[in-house]
């Protein structure tokens, strides 16, 4: 009986430490400088608090404070919007813009083919000044985007700057499903494949796209993964395996010293290949040129790439905001290092100017205009 009574007492005294530790440890991180600074601005600023702003603005900061251009926090509308374009479909109008250097309205980029903005008229080189009746050109793009942003069969007024006109547009809000990769048939018998991106879809797509071609009478390829962001890892091994032969494809590193190698089997696709490349292909596109280079299955044409050596993962925070942290390294098959080296040097390399780089961002520049397109059929015609 006694020792029953022991044994009792001795499980009360750990749940009872444990309790305190915990208690302690909570007591701990609730009395940090950012807990202390949120509860002075709570009760005793004289003026309204938007809590979740603050902690929105204090994780942001946090993150850009460890000084990793790869890394960023994400509020949970943010993240929510991430996950539907990594999956490719999303609900929107259709466009692609970013913050004009002089901070008034915001450069439309790119405009999806067939895609609502597309269909009422609005063109690459319209700058966003407008959107649902309010002025945007003081606004940040996050505020911006909520503008635009709504249920799917809703109508948006969206206001551009053309030259000196101001027209307005109805767009509808649709699902819209990016084609991820797409063939294009060059002269010569030289087929053209186009990757968006290395998100969901991009191997079977980038497949598809080849089979085709093949079929049309394709004898070369060139693979076109300028400003592709990159993506999955699982996309990317995928397609690599497709198309080179048995041996290692990608090591990656974690940040507790964790070793992944990923390999292809023996079925490969042994054609002359070119792979254009610039300063806006990351991680993904980067690792994709470089494991066909060191393989001897392409030849890199274009600019140099940055480096985006780092992989990242995303860590779902409780309020549904959300991290995306570099916690690894990848390697190229050869054990490269892209983030140490600074990125890949085309084998052929071809400037071209700001108008043309627009251009070709906003895929309207067609492949007989394009010099870098051009340069790799002439280095694919020489092989």
């Amino acid at each position: 009986m006694k020792k029953f009574i022991w044994r009792t007492l001795s499980y009360l005294l750990v749940a009872v430490l444990a309790s305190t530790m915990t208690m302690f440890l909570f007591y701990r991180q609730g009395s940090g400088k950012l807990s202390q600074l949120s509860m002075v601005i709570q009760n005793q600023f004289i003026g309204d608090a938007d809590v979740a702003a603050m902690e929105d603005a204090a994780a942001e900061a946090m993150v850009n404070a460890i000084g990793d251009r790869w890394s960023y926090y994400m509020t949970a509308q943010e993240y929510a919007d991430s996950q539907q374009q990594k999956r490719n479909t999303y609900v929107g109008i259709g466009i692609t813009v970013s913050v004009r250097e002089d901070k008034k309205g915001f450069d439309i980029l790119k405009v999806e083919e067939e895609g609502p903005a597309y269909e009422a008229g609005i063109e690459p080189g319209d700058i966003l000044i407008a959107a649902a009746g309010q002025d945007v050109t003081e606004l940040d793009i996050n505020a911006a985007g909520d503008l635009i942003r709504g249920e799917s069969g809703t109508t948006v007024e969206i206001m551009v700057l053309r030259g000196e006109e101001t027209p307005s547009f109805t767009v509808t809000r649709e699902y819209i499903n990016m084609d991820v990769a797409v063939g294009t048939m060059l002269p010569g018998n030289i087929g053209l494949v186009t990757i968006e991106n290395f998100n969901s879809k991009c191997a079977a797509e980038s497949m598809a796209a080849i089979e085709d071609l093949l079929e049309q009478g394709a004898t070369a390829l060139i693979f076109d993964v300028r400003n592709n962001p990159g993506g999955y890892l699982s996309e990317l091994i995928d397609l690599l395996d497709y198309l080179l032969p048995e041996g290692e494809l990608l090591r990656s590193v974690d940040y507790s010293g964790g070793e992944q190698v990923d390999h292809s089997d023996k079925k490969c696709l042994k054609v002359p290949m070119a792979v254009l490349i610039n300063g806006n292909s990351y991680s993904a596109a980067e690792f994709f040129a470089a494991a066909l280079k060191e393989y001897d299955w392409a030849v890199l044409v274009g600019q140099p790439t940055t480096g985006k050596g780092y992989y990242q993962q995303v860590v779902r925070l409780i309020d549904g905001s959300a991290v995306n942290l570099s916690m690894g390294k990848y390697y190229t098959p050869k054990g490269v290092s892209l983030a140490e080296v600074g990125g890949l040097t085309p084998d052929v390399e071809i400037a071209v100017d700001e108008e043309t780089d627009m251009k070709i961002y906003a895929g309207i520049l067609e492949p007989e205009n394009d010099p870098q397109i051009q340069a790799a059929i002439e280095a694919l015609t020489k092989q």
